[in-house]
Order: C-alpha cells, then sequence, then structure tokens
C-alpha cells in the first residue's frame, strides 16, 4: 500500500467515510507537489499544512468530504474560491468538466497556475480575483465550492449558481465553521442542510 492509498484508508476508518469516486480521484493526485518541500514528509498525513502568505491546504478529509457534497457526476462546470495551492482544484479536475479557481493573493495564484499546467490538469482555469463576487463571465456553475471560513455566503455566489445546482461553504463566526450544503431549487429558493463543524482559515475580503 502506498502513500496514497494509506491516506484514504485513515480516513475511511477515522471518520467512517466512503465516498469511491472522490477517493479514486485523490488517488491520482500527488499532494507532495501541492505543499512546500520541508513539508513534504506530512503530504499524505490527515492534516492542514501551511502553504505560506498565511494560507493551508486543507486537510485530506475535509477535500474529501466537501468535494463529495458537491455529487460531481463528471459534466459540470465548477467554480472554487481559493484556489490555495491548487490541490482541491487538482482533485475536482478528475471529477467534473471544467474547473475555475479564484485566488486572491496574486504569488499563490501565479504558483498554482504554473504547478497545475506543468502536472497536467487542463481543464483548470486559475484566475486572480476576489472570491466574494465569484467569476460573472463563466457563470453560471452547476457547482461552488469555497475553500476558506465565511461569515456568510455573498449574495453573487449565489446569483451564479445554476438552477439544481450545489454549493458548498464553511460557515460562521468562529474558527470552527459548519459546513453547510446549499442547493439552488427551480424555485430560485436555497435549501440548506448542515453537515457539521470544521476548522479554515477565514475568508480575506479584499482592501
Amino acid at each position: 500500500m502506498d502513500s496514497r492509498e494509506r491516506m484514504i484508508e485513515v480516513i475511511k476508518r477515522r471518520y467512517h467515510f466512503d465516498a469511491p469516486d472522490v477517493f479514486a480521484a485523490m488517488l491520482k493526485v500527488p499532494r507532495e507537489d501541492f505543499i512546500p518541500k520541508e513539508y513534504w514528509n506530512e503530504a499524505y498525513d490527515d492534516n492542514a499544512v501551511p502553504i505560506g502568505n498565511g494560507q493551508t491546504i486543507s486537510q485530506p478529509y475535509t477535500v474529501a468530504f466537501m468535494t463529495d457534497l458537491l455529487h460531481l457526476s463528471g459534466s459540470e462546470n465548477v467554480l472554487e474560491i481559493g484556489t490555495g495551492s491548487g490541490y482541491q482544484a487538482a482533485v475536482l479536475s478528475h471529477l467534473a468538466k471544467k474547473v475555475i479557481t479564484i485566488e486572491r493573493i496574486p504569488e499563490l495564484m501565479a504558483s498554482a497556475s504554473g504547478r497545475l499546467n506543468r502536472l497536467g490538469y487542463n481543464n483548470v482555469k486559475v484566475e486572480l480575483g476576489q472570491g466574494s463576487v465569484g467569476w460573472e463571465k463563466e457563470a453560471p456553475f452547476e457547482a461552488i465550492i469555497v475553500t476558506a471560513g465565511m461569515k456568510s455566503v455573498p449574495k453573487a455566489l449565489f446569483d451564479q449558481l445554476k438552477e439544481g445546482g450545489v454549493l458548498v461553504a464553511p460557515v460562521g463566526l468562529g474558527e470552527d465553521k459548519v459546513m453547510c450544503e446549499y442547493r439552488k431549487l427551480g424555485s430560485g429558493e436555497i435549501e440548506k442542510k448542515e453537515h457539521g463543524l470544521f476548522n479554515f482559515v477565514p475568508f480575506v475580503e479584499s482592501n
């Protein structure tokens, strides 16, 4: 059993959680390529890892759990808010038709874009921008995922979500956020489900 397989087995055993399609995608992504070299020995531990600029790469279980909540079938255009290292986008690329990912920090945006291109993730597009306004030019999206803790979900993101689509975001005021799954109904109403507490770096608005 290699390191990626052990990571998946730890997630299954520790959380009694199984998501075969998501796990298959995670097995294809070299997590060590998305973290600083000094943390390579932690690449497949079930922990968040610093990536610079006050940001982290989420723990593998969180990535798996959030991805599973999107219920992707392979035909979707997905918007990710908060590129970070690009790891979440890489996982999504194996499960969706196209991924647009927004990063507000220029250094992280540039490094993630270069990394994803080098590794051949051709259906991922990294953009520099403020996540709270989404990415109107390619909306609507069948799925939207927010990878930083928000106090509340901006209206712009719901506006860019296709009817029947799913938005997943960690929401709340403290460090521990409630993982929320929102579905946009045909009437335009938003249905919300809550899925427990997760720890996230805070979402930061631009000045």
